[in-house]
């Protein structure tokens, strides 16, 4: 039997979980969707990540508003992916941060991806009719950028290189030593990597994130996890889904074999590990089919639409 196209079969709602990480700081998780953030500043917040539509960021904001009544000064966007940004018109931010890739990336293919996920994940994309269009930054950064807190707190805004798209950041916070990773992080939950720079990622990209001494961390789904050695666990985690997939699509790359049959070599040196993870079969197809780009030389990711997306499931998950 078909699986159901990519997590269009996921229908039923998730249990969210709400942490508060230190004193004003806080995030919710939900079973795999994805996650977001938010830290309290002396007379304001800033906000990590957007959800998906402005009703889906009302939910996450009406649950801030029963711990403070600070306004949004700040939405930060880790990159642009629409389940990540469509929801930014309900924060009312004053400022709302990306890095410059991304607004480039939006430009390029923001009205594409909108499509392509809404098809993908319609789930998330509670009352869609409420997004008033593409969410465009009013503020962008090349490497770094430091949001001052009040008193000595601060909060560093990080470009740690190409990853999961070529302009992901995450904001550190180095009084608490807690990192919001994005999607370059997911902690027990697979990654998706299609629109990614595997090599990039598995190695330079991830070793600029571990300097951080995060003693928590949240990625971009999954639990947040406490403790150096399980900050350490996660990373390692994301780098050995990566390394796997390369050296098993390379392979079959590198024998003139077909891109099912890459397909079928990365299914099965991670599913046993993986394939019980949120959004496993999901992802696997897009990922495998941009890594099988990246070593037919095509560093930068073919824009994927939702036609394109239905003729690659077609293909390797039918």
């Amino acid at each position: 039997m078909a699986k159901s196209f990519a997590s269009s079969g996921d229908l039923e709602a998730k249990s969210e979980t709400f942490t508060e990480l230190a004193d004003g700081v806080y995030a919710l998780t939900a079973e795999g969707d994805p996650n977001v953030a938010a830290v309290e500043g002396e007379d304001f917040l800033v906000c990590f990540e957007a959800r998906a539509t402005p009703v889906a960021a009302r939910r996450w904001l009406d649950l801030l508003r029963e711990r403070t009544d600070k306004p949004v000064r700040y939405l930060v966007l880790s990159h642009y992916h629409a389940v990540r940004v469509l929801g930014a018109s309900a924060f009312g931010a004053g400022e709302i941060i990306t890095h410059e890739r991304t607004r480039a990336l939006i430009a390029e293919r923001g009205q594409a991806d909108w499509a392509s996920e809404l098809a993908r994940m319609p789930r998330l994309f509670e009352d869609p009719s409420s997004i008033p269009g593409l969410t465009w930054p009013t503020l962008t950064f090349a490497d770094r950028l430091t949001i001052p807190l009040g008193g000595d707190r601060e909060l560093v805004l990080a470009y740690c290189g190409r990853g999961h798209t070529a302009g992901d950041i995450v904001a550190w916070l180095p009084a608490e030593r807690i990192l919001f990773a994005g999607d370059l992080v997911e902690a027990r939950a697979a990654l998706y990597t299609g629109d990614a720079f595997h090599r990039d990622w598995a190695t330079s990209t991830l070793d600029t994130v571990a300097e951080f001494p995060a003693v928590a961390l949240v990625g971009g789904r999954g639990p947040v996890v406490h403790g150096e050695d399980e900050v350490r666990a996660a990373i390692a985690q994301s780098r050995h889904f990566l390394d796997e997939l390369c050296r098993t699509v390379g392979q079959v790359h590198a024998r003139a074999g077909t891109l099912a049959e890459a397909f079928a070599a990365a299914h099965a040196a991670l599913v046993d590990e993986y394939g019980g993870w949120p959004i496993f079969e999901h992802c696997l197809p897009f990922n495998v089919a941009r890594h099988w780009d990246e070593l037919d030389g095509i560093d930068w990711p073919r824009v994927w639409t939702a036609e394109r997306d239905q003729r690659v499931w077609a293909e390797l998950q039918s």
